[in-house]
């Protein structure tokens, strides 16, 4: 059993339900079955009113994130520049889409709207680390790479 003793930091006020969800999801990566029960039970609500809270806000993710979380950017420049290929070439590579994650945990696959290096166009991060300019055969070398070095 999961400990979220930590929730008590939020304190058990309903108005900081959203504090207390940020919480689980800074410590766990996400928001799992659990701590929707956990969350629930804490803050004296429902599961389905905490789930309807996780599903309204796109910052809780309900997912198990990978061992590396790709950010493709999909601003202005990026898409300009071919964005939607990178995502393309992320999928045919690792077989998952955005919003999604491996089934070994290895990728997870998200697009964001911006990730603030636009002379670099297109861009995605993996892990907080930026790649730029990326061409296929850029991006496949990337991806290789990781799975090779784990």
């Amino acid at each position: 059993m999961q400990d979220f003793s930590y929730l008590s930091a939020a304190g058990k006020e309903r108005g900081a339900l959203i504090k207390g969800l940020q919480m689980v999801q800074e410590k766990e990566g996400y928001i799992s079955d659990a701590a929707i029960s956990a969350v629930a039970s804490h803050f004296a609500l429902s599961e389905a009113e905490v789930e309807g809270v996780v599903s309204f806000y796109a910052q809780f993710k309900r997912n198990k994130p990978g061992k590396h979380q790709i950010a493709v950017c999909d601003g202005t420049a990026c898409h300009i520049k071919g964005s939607t290929l990178i995502q393309e070439w992320i999928s045919a590579e690792t077989g998952i889409k955005a919003g999604e994650t491996d089934a070994d945990g290895f990728f997870s696959l998200s697009t964001v709207a911006c990730l603030g290096c636009c002379s670099l166009a297109p861009v995605m991060s993996i892990n907080g680390k930026v790649y730029g300019k990326l061409d296929r055969k850029a991006l496949i070398s990337i991806l290789k790479n990781l799975r090779k070095n784990g």
